[in-house]
């Protein structure tokens, strides 16, 4: 690129992605660059970025007051727009009471005052789609209040916006600015080409599979970047990788047949996670060559993973032509062994064979080759083994070999048993999730000790030396994150299980949506529990107010999209548990939505402001996933009479239609209570074992950029762990964020 002002088109969408994701501006700043009034700019920028919660580093304003001014405005346009949409401010946020939280009529009293315009009303106020009906117009009355039923959605109003949205703004006072607003700090960084590939090697070498926009961030990356990894450790990265490495004739990086099965996939614009059948395109010469020759440098004792696709292979092998290439011949025997004319036993069925027939010693043995898969079957291997022992020395064995993700994922699991959990709860890749009653026989206390202090072991052995570590308590309580699949990006986004402060008297809740093309009905609700997960009480669309909360009203189209609200006044809450789920009552999924995202602000009791105030937004991100219920996060009051949140991230699969809160309030409650009582793997446990490896002792947070600087020179290296990176850290500083804990899961 030669200036900022030039960037490509396809370029401009990897800049919006690296301002959101890192919240760094690229910048290319050409040699021959003429200052101007770019000082100017960059203080108009910075006011314009304060609007919205968010303001330029004194380095990113150096930075940009050295550029000519025309640059700074084309610049700041891309970046205002870029954190708008993160915060959710490229929207408008409409409500349907236009005074809301003031001014919400009694529910009963609302509906009945509808009922009575229905009555009352011209036949020309009829819903569009009934005034056609010949039968019904002849009657007014008769079109909306049929015996014994009542139908909302044909009372005139109903669920619709009354007043425009300049309306609201004149009926709503500036937001007053306090201390507490949310103040996001936007960093200057490198060129686009280099911000790209560091965002690109970043997930590319995440040892936990990535969510399904981070896939897709990958692709785009991955076609921009002209450097490819040489290591990819999750499945799903790779085949997205191995599809450049395979349009540019590169060596393909694959250890197993699947791999190549996913590249495939990925190649022809299907699901590289095969959860979705995939309809195979037709291959160029040269490309069905190097699928060939990749199956080709593959182990026959590996095509036993081909029964787990055996369908897809078929499907891929009428596109590859494996006879038209005899020098491949182990690779026709993939195809020989999914059409059954060659049988592999698969090394899953050997093992769960063995289990079956209650010889745990045999299937231990074959496990002692795959040691990720034995460490993930440790827990009922020792419960149906006769020698503990034996199981012990094999796990010990495979911790070495194992990856760092998985030893982790089992330290978790272990440290989870040592108290008898009420129930287990099972989360999919899509967020989906379901409770089971724990009825597993207990480990003994010596075995989860040994195993314990072996993956400590082990874990500390993996991990860097920090140098001098800095860590930002605040990060303490983040749950490492061990799989982000059903953990949609977006601002102020934890893992599931993180807890985190809420600071602010006032909670509110917001949903927006936008129908792509059918008639939507989401429903903003919030269930609130006492400590024992009883007694509920709850806000929605049929009871507008609780002791302590207050609806904005309901919303039933959203062709032009639609916003609703829920406040929550926290000093007057008379439950310690506020879950906010969103339900789809008709309409498309959250995944067909043109557009669907949740968020929570917080304010103090004195500030005033619109409905949506995008400087007290918190938290915010897409809805998706295959459930009809998300519950994306609860509030729980501490011991302490603090409030927290704690990250569920979990999708219902609810009806096909009518979900209300009323209807799975037990399910909602088994489930949040499941993660909560769950004892998570947080970065706490990383940051006390790298305390002690740590060459220099630990910082202060609160003096975190001054101690750093301090000691740098003493150290060579200063590792910061928080969830904001402080201005002024040393040079060569290695530093971890929200946006970046994936990286701080060892090999």
């Amino acid at each position: 690129m030669d200036a900022l002002e030039n960037l490509a088109p396809e370029n401009l969408a990897l800049e919006s992605l690296v301002i959101a994701r890192r919240l760094r501006v690229p910048l290319d700043v050409p040699a021959d660059a003429a200052p101007g009034w770019g000082e100017t700019a960059a203080r108009q920028l910075d006011a314009a970025l304060l609007s919205v919660g968010f303001t330029c580093s004194p380095a990113l304003l150096a930075r940009l007051a050295a550029l000519p001014g025309e640059t700074v405005v084309d610049l700041g346009v891309r970046v205002l727009a870029a954190v708008r949409g993160l915060v959710g401010d490229h929207v408008r946020h409409n409500a349907y009471f236009i005074d809301f939280p003031a001014n919400v009529p009694d529910t009963v009293e609302f509906w009945a005052g509808l009922l009575r315009e229905a009555l009352l009303d011209p036949v020309t106020a009829l819903d569009p789609v009934t005034a056609l009906d010949p039968v019904t117009a002849l009657d007014p009355a008769a079109a909306r209040v049929r015996p014994s039923t009542l139908d909302l959605l044909s009372l005139p109003g109903y669920g619709r916006y009354r007043h425009t949205y300049a309306e609201l703004l004149a009926a709503h006072a500036e937001l007053v600015p306090l201390a507490g607003d949310r103040v996001t700090v936007l960093e200057p960084g490198g060129s686009l080409e280099f911000e790209a590939r560091d965002l690109y090697f970043s997930l590319a070498g995440s040892q936990a599979p990535l969510a399904a926009e981070d896939l897709a961030a990958l692709r785009a990356l991955a076609s921009f970047c002209a450097e490819q990894p040489e290591h990819v450790p999750v499945r799903e990265n790779r085949a997205v990788v191995n599809e450049v490495r395979l349009a540019a004739g590169l060596p393909l990086l694959v250890d197993t047949v699947t791999d190549v099965l996913r590249l495939a996939c990925g190649a022809s614009g299907g699901d590289v996670t095969l959860a979705a059948p995939t309809r195979f395109r037709s291959f160029r010469r040269a490309e069905r060559r190097a699928l060939l020759a990749a199956l080709d440098g593959l182990p026959p004792a590996k095509h036993g993973d081909v029964a787990r696709h055996r369908e897809q292979w078929k499907r891929l092998g009428e596109r590859l032509h494996p006879h038209e290439f005899p020098r491949f011949p182990r690779a026709a025997q993939v195809f020989e062994t999914a059409r059954g004319t060659r049988r592999v036993p698969g090394f899953d069925s050997q093992v769960e064979a063995a289990l079956s027939a209650g010889r745990t010693a045999d299937a231990v043995r074959l496990l002692e080759h795959a040691p990720g898969a034995l460490l993930r079957r440790l827990d009922h291997l020792l419960r149906t083994c006769s020698s503990p022992s034996d199981v012990l020395d094999a796990a010990a064995g495979a911790a070495g070999r194992a990856s760092g993700r998985v030893l982790l994922s089992l330290r978790e699991h272990l440290q989870n048993r040592i108290t008898p959990a009420a129930g287990r709860v099972f989360v999919n890749r899509y967020g989906r999730a379901w409770t089971t009653p724990d009825g597993r026989a207990p480990l003994g206390g010596e075995t989860l000790e040994r195993l314990l202090a072996l993956l400590d072991e082990e874990i500390t052995r993996r991990l860097p030396d920090p140098g001098e570590l800095v860590v930002d308590p605040g990060v303490l309580d983040v749950a490492l994150p061990l799989s982000g699949k059903a953990v949609a990006p977006g601002l102020g986004m934890l893992p599931r299980g993180s807890l985190s402060r809420v600071d602010g008297e006032l909670l509110r809740f917001f949903v927006h949506w936008r129908q792509a093309e059918r008639r939507t009905d989401y429903d903003l609700s919030a269930l609130m529990l006492d400590a024992s997960y009883g007694d509920p009480e709850q806000v929605s669309w049929t009871n507008y107010s609780g002791d302590f909360a207050q609806y904005s009203g309901d919303l039933t189209d959203a062709s032009d999209g639609a916003s609703e609200f829920i406040d929550v006044r926290l000093a007057e809450a008379t439950r310690p548990i506020i879950i906010p789920m969103v339900n789809i009552y008709s309409g498309e999924p959250f995944d067909e939505a043109a557009e669907a995202f949740f968020g929570f602000m917080t304010r103090d009791a004195e500030q005033e402001g619109r409905p949506f105030e995008p400087r007290t937004v918190r938290m915010k991100s897409d809805l998706r996933g295959s459930g009809r219920i998300a519950l994306p996060l609860v509030f729980l009051r501490g011991d302490d009479g603090l409030w927290r949140v704690k990250w569920l991230h979990l999708y219902l699969k609810g009806h096909p239609r009518f979900n209300q809160v009323e209807g799975n309030r037990v399910t909602t409650s088994l489930l949040v209570r499941a993660i909560v009582e769950r004892d998570h793997l947080r970065v706490r446990y990383l940051a006390d074992l790298l305390r002690a490896k740590a060459t220099a002792p630990a910082a202060a947070a609160a003096t975190a950029a001054a101690a750093a600087t301090a000691t740098a020179a003493a150290t060579g290296r200063t590792t910061y762990i928080g969830l904001e990176a402080p201005a002024e850290l040393p040079p060569g500083s290695r530093v971890y964020t929200a946006a970046t804990l994936h990286e701080l899961i060892p090999a």
